[in-house]
């Protein structure tokens, strides 16, 4: 036998998995992802922000279904009970550990029916305040909160978000009492607070971003644990006022529990691929969205860490479900 020939026969072996087994042959069919949320949210456009080149990277079509209601809850029941065969996947967002922390009757466990995928991005949220507010900085918001409590309005993007945790976070760790203002959704929020109906809001960056000019708002502060890369003149509220405040959404994607491996580290390292695509990029950019793609192990340590401090929150400010 030649060495030509003995290295052709090789070159199979050389495309085997570690373990001796071939890749499934994924996927074969559609691939649905469900957004748990309404269509032209938040967390809808950023599914379909990816949905397109994700379905040129894996050589199918992506499938983005709306399943609204119950807190994201509808959505995340319809995929623990699909079956583990990468043709349905949940992308969700905070909500996803916190709706069974705060709502009896969850007929699901989101730690066992679901697999991690990947954290596809961060959101960060910010204060704002309408443009002729005589509040200046997050100090100025606090200060008013102490002087009259429960008279400052704090707007959000709805129960069991990351604007009503921060709300919340906002309280017990600065020891004021707002009153916070649940709403449909961040446009709404974002809508009363330049006309001034309220006196403050905690919102996604594409909800106000169309109001900073002409200028009807004014960000005061970043709820992440770093300023925002879109607006980085705008300091983080541990900076300013309140040391080790840390809120912020997110968007990641979860399979049904029983997921092949193969097919969850497949799909992981092919939105990966997608981030780096400047079209998505650019697309994730206009709704304040920083990418991520962590790896399936990356992304269950953060959700841990998330759900520790979650249920911290939950004790502390005894959020319940609205």
């Amino acid at each position: 036998m030649t060495i030509a020939r003995r290295a052709a026969l090789a070159l199979p072996l050389l495309a085997l998995p570690a373990q001796g087994r071939a890749q499934p042959a994924w996927p074969s069919r559609p691939v649905r992802i469900l957004v748990p949320f309404a269509p032209g949210g938040l967390t809808d456009t950023s599914a379909r922000a990816i949905s397109d080149r994700l379905g040129e990277v894996l050589g199918q079509n992506i499938i983005v279904e709306n399943r609204p209601g119950g807190g994201s809850s509808i959505g995340a029941l319809a995929v623990a009970r699909s079956a583990p065969d990468g043709s349905v996947f949940l992308f969700n967002t905070l909500s996803h550990i916190v709706v069974p922390m705060i709502q009896d009757g969850i007929p699901y466990d989101e730690e066992r029916d679901f697999v991690p995928v990947t954290q596809i991005a961060t959101l960060p949220l910010m204060f704002a305040v309408p443009e002729a507010s005589p509040i200046r900085d997050m100090a100025g918001l606090i200060e008013a909160a102490r002087r009259a409590p429960g008279s400052v309005t704090v707007g959000h993007a709805g129960n069991a978000t990351a604007g009503h945790f921060a709300a919340a976070l906002l309280q017990s760790r600065a020891r004021v009492q707002i009153t916070d203002v649940a709403y449909r959704g961040g446009s709404e929020a974002a809508r009363d607070l330049a006309a001034g109906v309220l006196n403050a809001g905690v919102l996604s960056i594409a909800a106000v971003r169309p109001l900073l000019s002409p200028p009807r708002i004014r960000l005061i502060a970043a709820t992440g644990p770093r300023r925002s890369a879109i607006f980085p003149e705008v300091p983080t509220v541990a900076e300013v006022a309140v040391p080790g405040f840390a809120m912020e959404e997110w968007v990641g994607l979860f399979a049904p529990t029983g997921t092949p491996r193969e097919i969850v580290a497949r799909m992981q390292q092919a939105i990966a691929q997608v981030l780096g695509d400047a079209e998505v990029r650019r697309r994730l950019d206009a709704i304040g969205a920083e990418p991520l793609g962590s790896t399936p192990e990356a992304f269950a340590a953060f959700l841990a860490e998330a759900r520790a401090a979650a249920r911290t929150l939950v004790r502390e400010a005894n959020i319940r479900a609205g």
